[in-house]
């Protein structure tokens, strides 16, 4: 595809920069919901949020986006609200409490678009799109607005940064210096919904939770730092967004939601696979490295065991003799050898003064405390 199209089709830059806009936001946003240990939460909410475009829609009779949205804003508060209730007064886990009302609000909604369909009213024809989403529905209004909750989302974010990362990191330090965790927790969670709601026409309830947390999944890997890993989120979001419409408008019968949340996925797979420090692969060659080191180390302390109480620790010793060392190869000689630790001649070995010192060491950290 011409990427030209991107700057003179109307429908697809409106498109484009919706997705784009949506995906920073919950990467942002996201970035909390994950580090909280709160990632069904996107799930519950969005769930929740499908009776609150049904209820809306019965009431006006009018498919306004903007109607329906609010409605669906209410319903979703009024889950987080209902979700805080049950464990707070009860004696429920929170996980429990979201997949209460997840299930619960879901099913509702569920009914009430069951309902809508049966009524002789043709306006009640594509209501279904917030179940999957229709990015191909957004227009300039719609992106006007997410901007704009963005716009909020990240001033709000930067005026009480302290504050979100006492409450994330130790809540009960944060009430002992005075701040209102009730307060700082509903902010975060209405920003959260907010969040959700505006993303329900693109990416559809069923899909919204991978959007809020595959992109802050993906940052985590990368970074120990807040405010690296919201920005990372924030751009991880983004380009999922981009890269998705793209896909999807190249193909005949691609839907864009879920091409968005499956490149958000492919970010969250690189990310678990390439990260430097929480990734599998660089794990995993840790350690075999570590495994090695672990063996070369074996190797050299046997041969101290050898040599230190002869006089001379560099006389020549046959290589024979450490055959009766489990574990043992010839690698592991070469590469003693290529630390210096150990001289070879012929079919015979001789420990360096470096060598000797070295396996000294091992041998005086080894020692047990008296």
């Amino acid at each position: 595809m011409d990427i030209t199209q991107y700057f003179t089709d109307y429908t697809l830059r409106t498109i484009t920069l919706g997705t784009a806009v949506l995906g920073a936001i919950c990467g942002m946003l996201g970035s909390f919901a994950v580090l909280r240990k709160q990632s069904l939460l996107g799930d519950a909410i969005s769930h929740a949020a499908l009776p609150g475009i049904a209820v809306a829609f019965l009431i006006t009779g009018a498919k306004d986006s903007n109607v329906l949205l609010l409605g669906a804003l209410v319903s979703g508060l009024i889950g987080v609200f209902w979700i805080r209730g049950i464990t707070t007064k009860t004696h429920l886990k929170t996980d429990t409490a979201l997949g209460l009302i997840l299930s619960l609000f879901f099913g509702f909604g569920m009914l009430l678009l069951t309902y809508i369909q049966k009524q002789p009213n043709a306006n009640q024809a594509g209501l279904d799109k917030y179940l999957f989403g229709q990015a191909a529905t957004l227009v300039e209004s719609d992106v006007l607005l997410m901007v704009i909750v963005t716009g909020i989302s990240l001033l709000v974010m930067l005026l009480f940064w302290k504050e979100f990362k006492l409450l994330l990191f130790d809540k009960n330090y944060a009430m002992t210096l005075g701040f209102n965790t009730k307060f700082i927790d509903g902010l975060i969670s209405f920003f959260i919904v907010l969040a959700i709601v505006i993303g329900l026409q693109t990416v559809g309830v069923v899909l919204m939770s991978a959007m809020l947390l595959a992109p802050a999944a993906a940052a985590r890997q990368w970074t120990n730092s807040l405010s690296t890993m919201v920005i990372l989120a924030a751009i991880f979001g983004a380009f999922s967004g981009v890269f998705g419409t793209a896909i999807s408008a190249s193909q005949n019968n691609l839907s864009t939601g879920p091409v968005i949340v499956l490149v958000a996925a492919i970010f969250v797979i690189v990310s678990f696979l390439f990260s430097p420090e929480r990734g599998i692969i660089f794990k995993q060659i840790r350690l075999i490295k570590n495994r090695r080191d672990l063996q070369l180390k074996k190797t050299l302390y046997f041969m101290y065991d050898i040599v230190r109480d002869h006089d001379d620790i560099s006389r020549p010793h046959a290589i024979r003799i450490l055959n009766s060392f489990q574990g043992f190869t010839k690698k592991t000689l070469s590469k003693l050898e290529e630390k210096n630790w150990i001289t070879i001649q012929g079919q015979n070995w001789s420990m360096t003064e470096d060598g000797f010192e070295t396996a000294a060491n091992l041998y005086n950290n080894n020692l047990p405390e008296s």
